[in-house]
């Protein structure tokens, strides 16, 4: 199963905070307003148009996983209502001070000053509140990790500035609206963010409606891909989690598959995912989805075991997730049938507790798996603070090499360019390699399969198998 929420991120020790103390949610479900340089002139507000009508429930991101941390909050954003007629607070915490216009800091490798010409703001939309607080936290601190990898520690590609500006969604769709039109509103060219689903699909159109750019985080939903020409995401989506299921069932065709899910938005999308791809090779999907409310999970894991089908793909998101897992193991459900969920965040591992063993497990990311540069520069930053790189870490971390790529190839924030830039854009990340496709911005990448193994106390995360980019690739959308 999939799984929405993840550990906290505490900003890099030679910037300024961008979050605070830790909180564990469930899996498989991913900065303050800061001013232009002293030498840059401000560019006139744009209308803001078109603002699609907030979905009713807000879904995690993260895969179709399961288990939620102790300390989590809420399982589920909530309900959206009207859009706020005022936009909240931007945190004041951008992730590098304000530079003069004659030379910034540089990197200890480098004795020339970097030149600063601009500032370029970028709004990082995300659940600094709210269930998925932590995922958020996560994707924050990798985001100051990536820009401070892909700039080389000054903060800075071809003379632009990048300032980032936080603010608070909350997992609530209207307010991720009318904080995004409160940052265009203000000139801003570059959002990105995103840790719901719910929130995603609400900015996305308002990227293309005023021509800017939009990179969605750690939000899985698959109806980002190919939205419009403005958006592009910097995780994964679920397609990408259920493929990598296909592994642990390697010949579908005449089995019966059941998702057993919350019925939000994220569930939804897995649902979808799965029928795409076990139902293209002959397997029959069925669906059993639980109210977001439901607080008894008996019932629904006796429904599971009247149904028998081969293979359970659980995907949930939520403080509910230890009782649904108590549940579907006290009815049988592990022992007597193939379960697969995504990994969630490390904070959420204990959940699963004796259930763990009985539990195929698949990964967006998990810090142990990819052997490359990129990810140990992640793994040694987070480690000089006492912590390991968690699920949504790297999301953070890619975003930030996108915009860095964007805005050093366009040599400013003309969006038409900004978009060229990216479009076909091949280039290593955390996970390993990275492309993104030209005809609908899918961010082709390696999935994980991985399983737990208790240590003492406690649980870790071991590698089983890489799943190569073209393997869990989504067809392309037209």
């Amino acid at each position: 199963m999939l799984t929405k929420n993840q550990g906290l991120c505490e900003a890099p020790l030679s910037r300024r905070a961008l979050v605070g103390g830790a909180t564990g949610l469930a899996v498989s479900a991913l900065l303050a307003a800061c001013g232009a340089s002293a030498t840059a002139t401000p560019p006139p507000a744009p209308t803001v148009t078109g603002v699609p009508a907030a979905s009713s429930a807000a879904s995690a991101a993260p895969a179709a996983s399961s288990a939620a941390a102790p300390s989590a909050a809420a399982s589920s954003a909530p309900a959206a209502s009207a859009a706020p007629s005022t936009a909240p607070a931007a945190v004041a915490s951008p992730t590098r001070p304000a530079a003069s216009a004659a030379a910034a800091a540089t990197p200890a490798t480098s004795a020339a000053p970097v030149q600063v010409k601009d500032t370029v703001k970028v709004g990082l939309i995300v659940s600094k509140t709210g269930p998925l607080q932590s995922y958020a936290e996560q994707y924050l601190e990798g985001f100051d990790i990536g820009l401070d990898y892909a700039t080389k520690g000054t903060g800075v590609v071809n003379g632009h500035r990048i300032e980032p500006a936080i603010k608070d969604d909350a997992a609530d769709p209207a307010t991720a609206v009318a904080a995004a039109k409160d940052l265009i509103g203000q000139g801003y060219k570059i959002l990105a963010g995103s840790t719901s689903s719910g929130v995603a699909l609400q900015v996305a159109p308002l990227a293309e409606q005023n021509q800017i750019l939009f990179v969605s985080g750690p939000a899985a939903t698959d109806a980002l891909q190919g939205i419009n020409g403005n958006t592009f995401r910097s995780g994964r989506q679920s397609y990408q989690d259920v493929t990598t299921t296909k592994s642990f069932l390697p010949d579908p065709k005449g089995k019966t598959i059941l998702v057993f899910a919350q019925d939000t938005a994220f569930g939804q999308s897995n649902v979808a995912a799965v029928k795409a791809v076990f139902g293209a090779d002959g397997a029959t999907v069925d669906q059993l989805l639980v109210p977001q409310d439901a607080k008894d999970f008996a019932p629904f894991a006796q429904q599971v075991v009247t149904k028998k089908p081969d293979l359970i793909f659980v995907a949930w998101a939520g403080t509910t997730a230890t009782a649904m897992w108590g549940a579907l193991d006290s009815q049988g459900v592990l022992t007597s049938n193939k379960v697969v969920t995504g990994l969630d965040q490390r904070a959420s591992y204990p959940t699963f507790g004796p259930a763990a063993d009985k539990i195929a497990f698949l990964s967006h990311y998990i810090y142990q798996a990819p052997q490359n540069e990129v990810n140990q520069v992640l793994i040694d930053k987070l480690k000089a603070k006492g912590k390991v790189p968690d699920l949504f870490h790297s999301d953070g971390f890619v975003a930030a090499q996108m915009v860095v790529r964007a805005v050093g190839e366009a040599d400013g924030v003309a969006v038409d360019k900004l978009i060229k830039a990216l479009e076909g854009y091949a280039f290593k990340g955390p996970k390993g390699d990275y492309t993104i496709r030209k005809e609908d911005h899918a961010l082709v990448q390696p999935m994980f399969q991985a399983k737990l193994v208790k240590q003492g106390n406690d649980y870790e995360s071991q590698v089983v198998a890489t799943v190569a980019p073209d393997k869990v690739a989504p067809p392309i959308k037209k």
